[in-house]
């Protein structure tokens, strides 16, 4: 392969096994994803003119080799589901191009890599299922052109810093499955990508620039929505969502969060928050899932929740709410689906209980 003159190889979803072998030096586009294929990458990964570079779903190991680095166009990088491990190659960064960077599902560790400062037209970045460690950089706010950020499932610690409300693009967040503690920051209803107004023309190829055609074809791990685990495509740069669950937030729900009304998905479960539901969730007319389930919610169900046409599955058990059940068509049939969405509030009482 490597003395042959290819420019793009498209080879996904066979049967293919055994090591990568050395790349031809022009190739501009390699998409070897979804095989079976092992070993450590090649020293010459990193050719002069590699702009896209797509394994996903394969098994392989070892450490991103410097060589990548050579690569000075490279713009879109998925390594998703393999076994690599690991810190992540400063060099990255050098030429602040790559716009495309997922990595989830594999056994990298140190803190948020610090050369993503520099990254920025990053527009989408997937670190979950990891071991990445440490605070959220202040200077993510930097990172102006994230649509799509995923940190779920590492050990990232600390308070959610404020500055992410600076990603005014930003429509998928996921922290999920850290050890974030702390308040949800109120700014967040600054992330305008998130607003009806915002989400209504949105066009994946107008959004995402000369790479529309790798997330076309990009096969994303799943989503945690509606109480299950679900695997989303192309779609997923549809879903409008904030997951902040199973970290160790304390705090009310920040009524401002009711001003993303594009949001379809929030799930807010398995924290310590307190309070009362803020009535403005009635607001979130675009929401299909809410989860505030396991927290230490108090005072009553929101009347407001009733107007939420869309809304497809809600949990709010496991809380301290008190007082009589709010009912409406759409609440009373997700009742006859989910019966469990009410339970372990011993305070509530009324119909359908």
């Amino acid at each position: 392969m490597e003395f042959m003159s290819l420019s793009e190889f498209y080879i996904s979803s066979n049967k293919l096994t055994g090591e990568i072998p050395n790349l031809p030096r022009d190739i501009t586009v390699l998409d070897m994803s979804e095989n079976s294929l092992s070993g450590n990458l090649p020293s010459n990964i990193g050719t002069p003119n590699l702009i896209s570079l797509v394994l996903l779903s394969n098994q392989i190991t070892g450490h991103i080799p410097q060589s990548l680095c050579k690569a000075e166009g490279l713009y879109a990088l998925d390594l998703n589901n393999n076994l690599f491990e690991g810190q992540l190659p400063h060099c990255l960064g050098v030429k602040n191009i790559i716009s495309f960077l997922m990595l989830s599902n594999n056994r990298f560790s140190g803190n948020f890599p610090s050369f993503l400062k520099n990254c920025r037209q990053l527009t989408s970045l997937d670190l979950s299922h990891n071991s990445f460690s440490g605070r959220l950089p202040l200077w993510i706010r930097d990172l102006v052109e994230l649509r799509f950020l995923r940190l779920s499932q590492n050990m990232f610690f600390g308070e959610i810093t404020a500055t992410i409300s600076n990603l005014s693009r930003l429509h998928h967040l996921n922290l999920a499955g850290n050890g974030l503690s702390g308040a949800i920051p109120w700014h967040l209803s600054n992330v305008t990508a998130m607003t009806r107004k915002y989400v209504k023309d949105y066009k994946v190829d107008s959004n995402y620039g000369d790479y529309s055609t790798v997330i076309r074809t990009y096969n994303f791990s799943s989503v945690v929505i509606k109480g299950h685990q679900l695997d989303y495509g192309i779609g997923i740069w549809d879903l409008v969502s904030i997951d902040l669950s199973f970290n160790q937030l304390t705090g009310r729900i920040p009524e401002e969060i009711a001003a993303l009304d594009g949001l379809i998905n929030l799930n807010l479960s398995w924290n310590q928050l307190s309070g009362k539901i803020p009535n403005k969730l009635g607001a979130l007319h675009a929401l299909e899932s809410l989860d505030l389930s396991r927290n230490m919610l108090s005072g009553g169900i929101p009347p407001s929740l009733s107007d939420l046409n869309y809304l497809s599955y809600m949990d709010l058990s496991d809380n301290n709410l008190t007082g009589r059940i709010t009912s409406g068509r759409q609440l009373d049939t997700l009742y006859t689906e989910e019966p469990s969405m009410y339970s372990g509030n011993s305070g509530l009482c009324g119909p359908p209980l």
